[in-house]
This record gives C-alpha cells, structure tokens and sequence, in this order.
C-alpha cells in the first residue's frame, strides 16, 4: 500500500513515516498544501494522511481541491482541533474520517486501514488462502501449509499485493506504484530481486512457483 503523508512538522513526518515503513506502507511524504496538490494529481495513492494546519494551503482546502476533481483516493485528516464544529468540517470538506491529535499510533493504523477497506482497494479478510500459501493480513504473516514464512516488511508487502491481484498479470510499473516510494528508480532492477526473494521463501523445493513471470507484461500469483 502506498500513502502519502501530508505533514509540515519534519520530526513528526519522520517518526510517523517509520513507523507506517515498519507496517509494510510505502509512505511518500509532502510539507504543505501544493506539494500534496501536486503529487495528487501524479501518483495513484491508496490513501492520504493529511494534517489540516498546513503551510500555503491548509489541510481542508486540499481536501476540497481533490474532491473537485474528482479522485476519491481514501483520506484520513488530522487535526488538532476537538471541538464537534472543527470535526464536522473535516468529514464535510471530503474527508473519510478524521484523527484528533496527539493521538495513539495504533490507531492511527486501524482508521488508516478503515478507510482503506472502504475505499478503492478490495478488502481482504483477515486470513487469506491460495492453494498451500495462507496469508495473515492482521499480524503481516505468511504460511505455507504448516510452515512460517519469515517476511520482511516490503517483501510481506509485495506478497500481499500480488494476493490483492491474485490471478491478474501486473507489471513491474504497477508493482512499484503501489509498494515503493517516490524513491523507486524505474531503470533498477529491485521489483525482480523482490519477486526471486519471495520465490525462494515461499516455494517448496521441486514444486511449481506461486508466482509466475509472463515475459514482457510482469507477475502473476497462480490462483
């Protein structure tokens, strides 16, 4: 899943940005309103964090801005502010839920995964299986028949991209847009040393690969 965090405090955009990295979310990060603006209109997120006491263009008129064109990428607004008015004009602007500062990172997780679900990706259950591979999306497991599969946080997030498009080829392009950063190099060969890191984890000695390579289009998991 990649996001976008939209904060102005750097130390804070840090520490928030780890601890998602650590959850397997590729974070891009932006400082003010028209940056956030900007890589909007570039990049296909899977959700946004915003905080709405932003430089240039504050949090709701970003907010605004997307909706007016159209794109309901899921966003998560942060604010400050408790009051019921400050909260209703979050969720009126387009927001999909808010988050009221200083708050537990944990929960910010769970809302993030809410409006996830309930946005434009396909929500997964709790425990997905494919033939032997079992994946647990709540503790970011993997299991193949009765053995664990040690994942690290952007292999496991590369695993469950591909259960998400079970049986669809996807591209390396596609791939990197929604597991990696801004940071990706289209011109590096880091999708394919993933996809061969996973094959020697997750497929059984002599037995046919959960995930296939279709020459010239990408990567398909074997449903």
């Amino acid at each position: 899943m990649r996001v976008l965090l939209v904060e102005d405090e750097p130390g804070a955009a840090r520490v928030l940005a780890k601890g998602l990295r650590e959850h397997a979310y590729a974070v891009d990060l932006a400082g003010d309103g028209n940056a956030a603006l900007f890589q909007v209109g570039t990049t296909d997120y899977d959700a946004l964090i915003l905080d709405v006491m932003l430089p240039v263009r504050d949090g709701l008129m970003v907010c605004r801005a997307i909706r007016r064109s159209g794109n309901t990428v899921p966003i998560l607004m942060v604010t400050a502010r408790d009051a019921v008015e400050a909260r209703i004009e979050c969720l009126d602007c387009g927001a999909d839920d808010y988050l009221v500062k200083p708050f537990n990172f944990r929960e910010l997780l769970a809302r993030l995964r809410a409006v996830i679900r309930r946005g434009r990706q396909p929500i997964l259950p709790e425990r997905v299986t494919i033939g032997a591979l079992t994946l647990d999306t709540r503790s970011h497991r993997a299991r193949v028949g009765a053995r664990e599969v040690p994942l690290t946080a952007k292999e496991y997030a590369l695993l469950e991209y591909l259960v998400r498009r079970a049986g669809d080829v996807v591209s390396r392009l596609d791939i990197a847009e929604h597991v990696w950063d801004e940071h990706y190099d289209p011109l590096s060969n880091v999708v394919d040393v993933y996809i061969q890191r996973l094959r020697r984890k997750i497929d059984a000695l002599g037995a046919e690969s959960f995930i296939r390579t279709r020459r010239g289009e990408g990567y398909q998991l074997v449903t």
